[in-house]
């Protein structure tokens, strides 16, 4: 299958785990389109792990469990579909998924005929318990080959964390979208931890391979399945401006059924999306007085360049301290806008909708602790 821009949707591990069941999708699936969230573009409704009895079948195929989905996947997925949406479900490259449950290596094919069969459109396929003999770019390679051979289109999203050195071989394997890390938990400690990563594995990302920095916990609230500590506000707009910024996917983790309207403002920010969206899907990049010095940068500065000319610039503190205009700010000749050219920037606040006009060549900020300014920039003259 081909994508070109970064999937859109949500997915069911981050709230439920292995709570999950049809009701709890078939709501989901309700309220992605009543809430205007399906209207911005999130189209998947995807179920992670837990789906399955702990055995297969006599025939040798996955089973849904009868107490979660008594209707059989297939009904599932014939819901999902009349509500104008995509249907995806989760495996595993290992002999069991994360969870214990039968996973697909020595089955790929035998479970992408399974899977096209329901009619699914998405494959989330994990990394636990693989053979070790038997290398990474292989695994995924398997399953690529059997669901290209399945008859149906289906989205393929590779989960193995960034093990292995995935960026280097993601692009062999056929996957439309893959983890540059382990998994997130809704905790500012972990998006900081995986934000402070990001630039290493955005280089290798591309149209139809994008880089995946894992699930939204935007609006978690600290409860669910990966529920911690809870973010503010604040710290989940930073979380759901820098996976825009960066291209990554961005899949909704809360319970959508019961989002506050902070919640539903962030994730439905049509210009924030538009961002991630973009079909140039060009690379963007930290242009911060640090970046070019190698260190930890707690205070990038990230630069996108979009289809139209116009610029996304965002400004980032993973800090614990307010920032100095001092060390958050932005030469605009370091993004392409030497004085020479006659030309400025006009910029765009995509969370105030405020305006402003560069003077000097050069874009200063004070950036609260957790906190960012996102900006769509506008070349005009002088």
């Amino acid at each position: 299958m081909v994508a070109l821009t970064p999937p859109l949707g949500w997915n069911s591990w981050n709230t439920f785990g292995e709570d999950i069941n049809e009701t709890v999708v078939m709501q989901s699936a309700d309220i992605l389109v009543s809430s205007g969230l399906a209207a911005c573009g999130y189209e998947y409704i995807v179920i992670d792990d837990c789906w399955s009895l702990r055995e297969r079948g006599k025939d040798g195929r996955l089973v849904p469990d009868p107490a979660k989905f008594p209707h059989g996947m297939k009904y599932v997925a014939d819901y999902v579909h009349s509500k104008g949406l995509k249907f995806g479900m989760y495996s595993c490259a290992g002999m069991h998924t994360c969870a214990g449950y039968p996973a697909s290596f020595d089955h790929e094919f035998v479970d992408a005929q399974t899977f096209a069969e329901w009619e699914i459109d998405f494959l989330k396929y994990d990394y636990c318990f693989h053979p070790t003999s038997i290398p990474g770019h292989v695994l995924y390679k398997r399953m690529a080959a059997a669901l290209s051979n399945c008859g149906r289109n289906i989205l393929f999203s590779a989960c193995s964390w960034g093990a292995d050195e995935t960026k280097t071989w993601i692009k062999q394997t056929g996957a439309t979208m893959w983890r540059t890390t382990g998994d997130i938990n809704d905790s500012w400690r972990s998006i900081k931890d995986l934000s402070m990563v990001a630039g290493d594995a955005i280089q290798y990302g591309s149209i139809n391979c994008f880089p995946d920095m894992d699930m939204l916990v935007t609006g978690m609230g600290g409860k669910g399945n990966v529920g911690f500590a809870g973010c503010s506000a604040e710290e989940y707009r930073t979380h759901f401006s820098l996976w825009a910024l960066l291209g990554s996917p961005l899949m909704i983790g809360c319970d959508i059924r019961s989002m506050d309207e902070s919640t539903r403002e962030t994730l439905m920010n049509r210009e924030v999306i538009a961002i991630n969206q973009d079909p140039a899907y060009h690379q963007a990049y930290d242009a911060s007085p640090r970046a070019l010095s190698g260190a930890p940068n707690e205070l990038p500065v990230y630069v996108r360049l979009l289809n139209n000319g116009d610029f996304a610039i965002g400004f980032f503190n993973f800090s614990d301290e307010t920032s100095s205009r001092w060390n958050s700010h932005l030469l605009l000749d370091n993004i392409g806008l030497p004085e020479s050219t006659g030309k400025t920037l006009r910029l765009k606040d995509l969370w105030t909708g405020e305006e402003k006009t560069v003077t000097n060549g050069i874009i200063t900020e004070q950036i609260p602790a957790h906190g960012c300014k996102l900006y769509r920039a506008q070349v005009i003259d002088r």
